[in-house]
């Protein structure tokens, strides 16, 4: 059984339970909650890309070993 199939049997047993209508307003939630998580991971990801960009440049590890053998 593949993931889409999976999606539909969900979606046929929630239109059961649910009915069309709350259905309907489940699956809106659903999406605004989707694009939000989306929305919020790609300025996570774009903030870690910055952050990765700058630390660099004002790191105090620049990758040479102390002269201790740490």
């Amino acid at each position: 059984m593949g993931l889409g199939t999976e999606i539909l049997i969900i979606l046929i047993l929630g239109l059961l339970v649910l009915g069309p209508k709350q259905l309907h307003t489940l699956l809106g939630h659903v999406a605004r909650a989707k694009a939000q998580f989306e929305k919020a991971t790609l300025g996570l990801k774009s903030q870690l890309a910055s952050e990765i960009e700058v630390a660099p440049a004002n790191s105090k590890f620049d990758g040479s070993h102390d002269s201790d053998g740490i």
